[in-house]
Protein backbone atom coordinates (compact mmCIF):
# COMPACT_ATOMS: atom_id res chain seq x y z
CA UNK A 1 0.00 0.00 0.00
CA UNK A 2 1.15 3.31 -0.87
CA UNK A 3 1.78 5.71 2.14
CA UNK A 4 4.94 4.22 4.20
CA UNK A 5 6.90 7.26 2.67
CA UNK A 6 5.27 10.05 1.73
CA UNK A 7 7.20 13.31 -0.19
CA UNK A 8 5.52 16.59 -0.09
CA UNK A 9 6.11 19.20 -3.03
CA UNK A 10 5.65 22.53 -0.87
CA UNK A 11 5.53 25.81 -1.64
CA UNK A 12 4.38 28.80 0.43
CA UNK A 13 0.88 29.12 -1.19
CA UNK A 14 -2.63 27.61 -1.31
CA UNK A 15 -1.50 24.55 -2.99
CA UNK A 16 1.65 23.87 -1.16
CA UNK A 17 -0.65 24.25 1.82
CA UNK A 18 -2.96 21.87 0.15
CA UNK A 19 -0.40 19.20 -0.72
CA UNK A 20 0.96 19.57 3.02
CA UNK A 21 -2.51 18.93 4.89
CA UNK A 22 -2.83 15.61 2.42
CA UNK A 23 -0.11 14.70 2.99
CA UNK A 24 -0.05 14.52 6.74
CA UNK A 25 -3.64 13.27 6.24
CA UNK A 26 -2.16 10.28 4.59
CA UNK A 27 0.78 9.44 6.86
CA UNK A 28 -1.85 9.74 9.58
CA UNK A 29 -3.82 6.96 8.07
CA UNK A 30 -1.08 4.51 6.53
CA UNK A 31 1.43 5.52 9.77
CA UNK A 32 4.46 6.04 7.32
CA UNK A 33 7.14 8.53 6.85
CA UNK A 34 6.38 12.08 5.65
CA UNK A 35 9.19 14.55 4.05
CA UNK A 36 8.30 18.07 2.89
CA UNK A 37 10.20 19.14 0.01
CA UNK A 38 11.32 22.56 -1.22
CA UNK A 39 12.71 22.59 -4.70
CA UNK A 40 15.02 25.93 -5.61
CA UNK A 41 16.22 26.61 -9.28
CA UNK A 42 20.65 26.26 -9.26
CA UNK A 43 22.76 29.15 -9.30
CA UNK A 44 19.78 31.38 -7.46
CA UNK A 45 21.24 31.71 -3.50
CA UNK A 46 18.43 33.94 -2.70
CA UNK A 47 15.72 31.26 -3.97
CA UNK A 48 17.88 28.80 -1.28
CA UNK A 49 17.46 31.08 1.72
CA UNK A 50 13.42 31.30 0.62
CA UNK A 51 13.42 27.93 -0.01
CA UNK A 52 14.76 27.15 3.74
CA UNK A 53 11.54 29.82 4.91
CA UNK A 54 9.51 27.70 2.73
CA UNK A 55 10.11 24.46 5.20
CA UNK A 56 9.93 27.03 8.51
CA UNK A 57 6.51 27.97 7.43
CA UNK A 58 5.38 24.05 6.60
CA UNK A 59 7.38 23.05 9.82
CA UNK A 60 5.12 25.63 11.91
CA UNK A 61 1.46 25.04 9.87
CA UNK A 62 2.42 20.88 10.70
CA UNK A 63 3.14 21.83 14.54
CA UNK A 64 3.71 18.38 16.32
CA UNK A 65 3.47 16.16 13.08
CA UNK A 66 6.67 14.48 12.65
CA UNK A 67 8.01 15.31 9.70
CA UNK A 68 11.67 15.66 7.61
CA UNK A 69 12.28 18.60 5.73
CA UNK A 70 14.42 18.71 2.78
CA UNK A 71 15.38 21.60 0.14
CA UNK A 72 17.03 20.23 -3.54
CA UNK A 73 18.11 22.40 -6.15
CA UNK A 74 16.58 21.43 -9.44
CA UNK A 75 15.81 22.96 -13.00
CA UNK A 76 12.34 22.05 -13.13
CA UNK A 77 10.23 20.87 -9.72
CA UNK A 78 8.69 17.94 -10.83
CA UNK A 79 11.61 16.56 -11.63
CA UNK A 80 13.24 17.58 -8.44
CA UNK A 81 10.21 15.77 -6.79
CA UNK A 82 11.13 12.35 -8.57
CA UNK A 83 15.09 12.62 -8.13
CA UNK A 84 14.81 13.26 -4.62
CA UNK A 85 11.43 10.71 -3.92
CA UNK A 86 14.08 8.20 -5.43
CA UNK A 87 16.89 9.19 -2.89
CA UNK A 88 15.42 8.90 0.12
CA UNK A 89 13.13 5.86 -1.28
CA UNK A 90 10.11 7.44 -1.06
CA UNK A 91 6.49 5.80 -3.02
CA UNK A 92 4.13 8.49 -2.85
CA UNK A 93 4.39 12.69 -4.43
CA UNK A 94 1.72 14.75 -2.76
CA UNK A 95 1.74 18.26 -4.81
CA UNK A 96 -1.32 20.34 -4.59
CA UNK A 97 -3.43 22.19 -7.65
CA UNK A 98 -2.07 24.86 -9.68
CA UNK A 99 -3.35 28.88 -8.91
CA UNK A 100 -5.32 28.17 -11.91
CA UNK A 101 -7.76 25.79 -10.80
CA UNK A 102 -10.99 26.56 -9.78
CA UNK A 103 -12.30 26.38 -5.93
CA UNK A 104 -12.40 22.22 -4.89
CA UNK A 105 -10.76 20.89 -8.17
CA UNK A 106 -7.61 19.98 -9.32
CA UNK A 107 -6.09 21.96 -12.03
CA UNK A 108 -2.20 21.00 -13.94
CA UNK A 109 0.98 23.21 -13.61
CA UNK A 110 4.07 22.39 -14.84
CA UNK A 111 5.36 20.37 -12.05
CA UNK A 112 2.02 18.17 -11.47
CA UNK A 113 1.91 17.60 -15.59
CA UNK A 114 5.57 16.59 -15.05
CA UNK A 115 4.82 13.50 -12.45
CA UNK A 116 1.97 12.84 -14.18
CA UNK A 117 3.46 11.43 -17.50
CA UNK A 118 7.23 10.53 -16.13
CA UNK A 119 7.37 9.83 -12.24
CA UNK A 120 8.30 6.19 -11.02
CA UNK A 121 6.84 6.96 -7.70
CA UNK A 122 2.73 7.00 -7.57
CA UNK A 123 1.81 10.58 -7.60
CA UNK A 124 -1.26 12.28 -5.36
CA UNK A 125 -3.09 15.71 -5.91
CA UNK A 126 -4.88 17.71 -3.79
CA UNK A 127 -7.76 19.71 -5.01
CA UNK A 128 -7.60 23.33 -4.17
CA UNK A 129 -8.97 24.38 -0.63
CA UNK A 130 -8.69 21.16 0.24
CA UNK A 131 -9.41 20.22 3.72
CA UNK A 132 -8.87 17.27 5.62
CA UNK A 133 -11.12 15.26 6.77
CA UNK A 134 -11.01 13.38 10.32
CA UNK A 135 -10.21 9.93 8.44
CA UNK A 136 -10.31 7.70 5.28
CA UNK A 137 -14.26 6.77 3.96
CA UNK A 138 -13.97 5.08 1.18
CA UNK A 139 -11.18 4.05 -2.24
CA UNK A 140 -12.58 4.75 -5.40
CA UNK A 141 -11.09 3.48 -8.84
CA UNK A 142 -11.98 4.83 -11.67
CA UNK A 143 -12.17 1.63 -13.89
CA UNK A 144 -11.86 0.75 -17.80
CA UNK A 145 -11.21 -3.39 -18.68
CA UNK A 146 -8.08 -3.09 -19.46
CA UNK A 147 -4.98 -5.02 -17.71
CA UNK A 148 -3.26 -2.12 -15.57
CA UNK A 149 -7.11 -1.28 -14.12
CA UNK A 150 -7.50 -4.80 -13.80
CA UNK A 151 -3.75 -5.00 -11.65
CA UNK A 152 -4.91 -1.58 -9.50
CA UNK A 153 -8.46 -3.34 -8.72
CA UNK A 154 -6.31 -6.15 -6.90
CA UNK A 155 -3.88 -3.31 -5.26
CA UNK A 156 -6.52 -1.09 -4.44
CA UNK A 157 -8.48 -3.55 -2.92
CA UNK A 158 -5.46 -4.60 -0.66
CA UNK A 159 -5.26 -0.98 -0.02
CA UNK A 160 -8.90 -0.69 1.16
CA UNK A 161 -8.76 -3.89 3.12
CA UNK A 162 -5.94 -2.68 5.22
CA UNK A 163 -7.29 0.57 5.99
CA UNK A 164 -10.63 -1.20 6.67
CA UNK A 165 -13.05 1.11 4.63
CA UNK A 166 -15.49 0.30 1.16
CA UNK A 167 -13.95 -0.25 -2.02
CA UNK A 168 -15.73 1.56 -5.00
CA UNK A 169 -15.42 0.73 -8.90
CA UNK A 170 -16.71 3.42 -11.22
CA UNK A 171 -16.74 3.20 -14.85
CA UNK A 172 -18.18 6.02 -17.16
CA UNK A 173 -21.22 6.19 -19.53
CA UNK A 174 -20.24 8.82 -21.67
CA UNK A 175 -22.79 7.49 -24.16
CA UNK A 176 -21.20 6.44 -26.57
CA UNK A 177 -20.61 2.64 -25.06
CA UNK A 178 -22.79 -0.07 -24.64
CA UNK A 179 -23.93 0.27 -20.66
CA UNK A 180 -24.34 -3.96 -20.72
CA UNK A 181 -20.77 -4.03 -21.72
CA UNK A 182 -19.90 -1.75 -18.85
CA UNK A 183 -21.18 -3.27 -16.46
CA UNK A 184 -20.22 -6.72 -17.22
CA UNK A 185 -16.98 -5.52 -17.41
CA UNK A 186 -17.56 -4.27 -14.08
CA UNK A 187 -19.29 -7.33 -12.39
CA UNK A 188 -15.67 -9.12 -13.68
CA UNK A 189 -14.15 -6.35 -11.84
CA UNK A 190 -16.30 -6.74 -8.76
CA UNK A 191 -15.40 -10.27 -8.98
CA UNK A 192 -11.74 -9.88 -9.47
CA UNK A 193 -11.58 -7.91 -5.98
CA UNK A 194 -13.32 -10.63 -4.27
CA UNK A 195 -11.36 -13.47 -5.62
CA UNK A 196 -7.84 -11.70 -4.53
CA UNK A 197 -8.74 -9.41 -1.16
CA UNK A 198 -12.31 -10.95 -0.02
CA UNK A 199 -13.98 -7.42 -0.03
CA UNK A 200 -17.55 -7.00 -2.11
CA UNK A 201 -16.77 -3.89 -3.58
CA UNK A 202 -19.62 -1.48 -4.81
CA UNK A 203 -19.51 -0.63 -8.43
CA UNK A 204 -21.58 2.52 -10.38
CA UNK A 205 -21.66 3.57 -13.93
CA UNK A 206 -22.03 7.68 -14.16
CA UNK A 207 -23.60 8.71 -17.10
CA UNK A 208 -23.18 12.23 -18.44
CA UNK A 209 -22.62 14.04 -21.48
CA UNK A 210 -18.95 14.16 -20.75
CA UNK A 211 -16.44 13.68 -18.06
CA UNK A 212 -17.54 16.34 -15.46
CA UNK A 213 -21.04 15.96 -16.31
CA UNK A 214 -20.84 12.13 -15.29
CA UNK A 215 -19.14 12.69 -12.38
CA UNK A 216 -21.37 15.54 -10.88
CA UNK A 217 -23.92 12.88 -10.82
CA UNK A 218 -21.87 10.51 -8.14
CA UNK A 219 -21.82 10.45 -4.48
CA UNK A 220 -18.50 11.67 -2.95
CA UNK A 221 -17.84 11.38 1.00
CA UNK A 222 -15.75 13.36 2.64
CA UNK A 223 -12.66 11.16 3.25
CA UNK A 224 -12.87 9.59 -0.30
CA UNK A 225 -9.92 9.00 -2.41
CA UNK A 226 -10.04 8.59 -6.31
CA UNK A 227 -7.21 6.30 -7.81
CA UNK A 228 -5.99 5.93 -11.36
CA UNK A 229 -4.28 3.85 -13.06
CA UNK A 230 -1.78 4.36 -15.28
CA UNK A 231 -2.10 4.43 -19.41
CA UNK A 232 -1.02 1.12 -21.06
CA UNK A 233 1.40 3.54 -23.25
CA UNK A 234 3.23 4.34 -19.94
CA UNK A 235 6.38 2.91 -19.79
CA UNK A 236 7.20 0.09 -17.32
CA UNK A 237 7.15 1.83 -13.29
CA UNK A 238 6.22 5.41 -14.50
CA UNK A 239 3.08 6.95 -14.19
CA UNK A 240 1.45 8.31 -17.34
CA UNK A 241 -2.13 9.67 -18.10
CA UNK A 242 -4.05 9.21 -21.17
CA UNK A 243 -6.20 11.84 -22.19
CA UNK A 244 -9.81 10.67 -20.45
CA UNK A 245 -7.97 9.79 -17.16
CA UNK A 246 -6.85 13.42 -17.14
CA UNK A 247 -10.10 14.29 -17.26
CA UNK A 248 -11.34 12.45 -14.49
CA UNK A 249 -8.90 14.00 -12.41
CA UNK A 250 -9.83 17.59 -13.46
CA UNK A 251 -13.33 17.22 -12.43
CA UNK A 252 -12.71 15.09 -9.40
CA UNK A 253 -14.02 16.88 -6.30
CA UNK A 254 -11.94 15.01 -4.12
CA UNK A 255 -7.70 13.72 -4.10
CA UNK A 256 -6.35 11.68 -6.80
CA UNK A 257 -3.50 9.27 -6.08
CA UNK A 258 -2.40 8.16 -9.69
CA UNK A 259 -0.32 4.63 -10.04
CA UNK A 260 2.07 3.93 -12.06
CA UNK A 261 2.64 1.13 -14.77
CA UNK A 262 3.36 -2.60 -12.83
CA UNK A 263 2.78 -0.99 -9.80
CA UNK A 264 2.79 -3.45 -6.46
Amino acid sequence: MIGAHVIVGYANDQGGRDALALGAAITRVTGGELTIATIYPPGSPGLAVEAQANLAHAAEALGAVPAGFLTFESRGTGRGLSVLAGRIRADLIVVGSAASGPPGRIAIGSTSDHLLHLSPEAVMLAPSGYVPPAGADRLTLAYVHRPQCDAAVEQVAQAALRLGVPLRLITLDLRTDDQGKLRDDLALAVRLAWETTGIEAESEVAEGHDVTAALQDVEWLTGELLVCAASEDAQPHRVFLGELAMKVLRASVCPVAVLPRGFA
